[in-house]
């Protein structure tokens, strides 16, 4: 009896104020099998998903409209960046993973226990704002790509991916694996085309090797700092956190203390392993403007300018519509991730429970309604430059995610056994710290007009 008294704290930790809550999308919830006694290679396999989710939103079109202004400008130098940034990632998405399967909660729940009412309102309206700004560069994204692709008016190609409300909900009655297998399917389908584009672009190997180590210009120069933060607001995503949290807990594993700790290990090499991929993808959106636009004197910021200028620069006419599919791809993908963060942040932050296809309704509402009113208003050529700003609006929201989210996983008495390593921990208070300090930096260049 003794014993057990000393255990229970680690299985059922009592940093939380409230018992756990409804899982967030509780339709799909631990609804994916995991083999009990199986080699490691197929135990990986049932836990590959929802890292890919969450890489999609690391190649969405704001990422590309931030890396082709970079490359153009720029050249390799902000390689680095992208590099920082994505190991960034990769760590904060690592606790995310361990947040929900540790605890049964995802970001947005474990907010809303911890924090008074005031506080988690507010945290759920600056991450709706974050959502709506990436799902804003996402809808503007795709619809450019049907634009390039097949000549549809941009108003019209934003109102028709809308219908990734009713794609989700039809894929996720057949199971929440053939949503992972339709992202997993398009961003193979993004990995292809760009491969062959460095191809096509030739870049200088010893440049690009030479971009990704830091160079202390980039925070000294206000132009090349804004593009910067406009990756890292593009890369490390703040809704992804909320999103990871939730995913890891559709596979269904034994509660104990072994079992826990094994889905942990599994989510987190599922979730690097796509960052890398993610990684590659970014790191080629910048290679490719650098080694066709900026060698050539060309400062390119417009995703319609580049599938214009590809062709005739390149020597193929397979450049420009390799590029369009594959922003076609990443728009499409991004939406359908985006559209499920929308669903759990909601529910988390609020505890509400609305009809699958009223939440999701919402959400789209909320990206589709600014970027029709931003299109109406500034006309199609205003559009990347609000893909751009988009992503500095999320990089300045990132710290309202990132710093409850290391606060949580390095408390032992919200986690019990599964706290954070000591190392983990402080580095990834670190991140944090160097994440808030460029925001603030950011501001003040920014309203002292420098």
């Amino acid at each position: 009896m003794e014993v057990a008294v000393k255990k229970q704290p680690e299985q059922d930790p009592k940093g939380w104020r409230r018992k756990s809550p409804m899982p967030s999308l509780p339709e799909v919830h631990s609804s994916m099998n995991v083999p009990k006694k199986a080699g490691f290679f197929r135990k990986l396999l049932a836990f590959v998903g929802p890292g890919y989710l969450v890489a999609v939103g690391y190649m969405d079109p704001g990422n590309w409209a931030t890396d082709l202004a970079g490359g153009s400008q720029f050249g390799y130098t902000l390689l680095s960046v992208i590099l920082i940034s994505n190991l960034m990632a990769i760590l904060l998405q690592a606790l995310a993973g361990r947040l929900g399967i540790a605890t049964g909660r995802d970001l947005a729940q474990a907010c809303r226990d911890h924090y008074s009412k005031p506080v988690s309102f507010a945290l759920w309206i600056l991450c709706e704002l974050a959502i709506a700004a990436c799902d804003l560069a996402e809808v503007i994204g795709a619809a450019i790509a049907l634009k390039l692709l097949f000549g549809l008016p941009l108003i019209y190609g934003v109102i028709l991916t809308s219908l990734d409300v009713i794609l989700v909900l039809m894929l996720q009655k057949r199971g929440f694996r053939y949503i992972e297998a339709m992202v997993i399917s398009l961003m193979a389908l993004i990995i292809f085309c760009f491969v062959m584009e460095m191809i096509f672009s030739r870049p200088e190997f010893a440049a690009v090797a030479q971009g990704f180590i830091p160079k202390t210009e980039i925070v000294t120069n206000p132009a090349m700092l804004y593009i910067a933060l406009g990756i890292l607001g593009a890369t490390v995503m703040p809704h992804n956190l909320y999103l990871h949290s939730s995913i890891v807990q559709t596979r269904k594993i034994e509660p104990t203390s072994e079992g826990k700790r094994e889905a942990i290990k599994f989510a987190t090499i599922d979730s690097t392993i796509a960052l890398m991929l993610a990684l590659f993808v970014n790191a080629a959106i910048l290679i490719l403007s650098a080694a066709a636009f900026h060698s050539a004197g060309k400062e390119v910021a417009e995703i319609q300018d580049a599938y214009h200028l590809l062709g005739p620069m390149l020597g193929t006419g397979a450049a420009s519509i390799l590029f369009a599919v594959a922003l076609l791809a990443s728009g499409q993908n991004s939406t359908l991730t985006g559209t499920l963060a929308g669903q759990i942040v909601m529910e988390g932050f609020l505890n509400i429970r609305l009809a699958p296809w009223l939440r999701r309704l919402i959400t789209r509402l909320i990206a589709i309604i600014p970027a029709v009113i931003v299109i109406g208003i500034y006309g199609e050529s205003g559009a990347t430059d609000l893909l751009i700003l988009s992503q500095v609006i999320l990089s300045l929201q990132l710290s309202f995610a990132v710093i409850p989210l290391v606060k949580f996983t390095s408390d032992r008495k919200k986690m019990g056994e599964f706290v954070s390593p000591r190392w983990m921990s402080i580095l990834s208070w670190v991140v944090a710290i160097v994440i808030a300090c460029l925001n603030i930096y950011l501001l003040i260049g920014t309203f002292s007009g420098n």
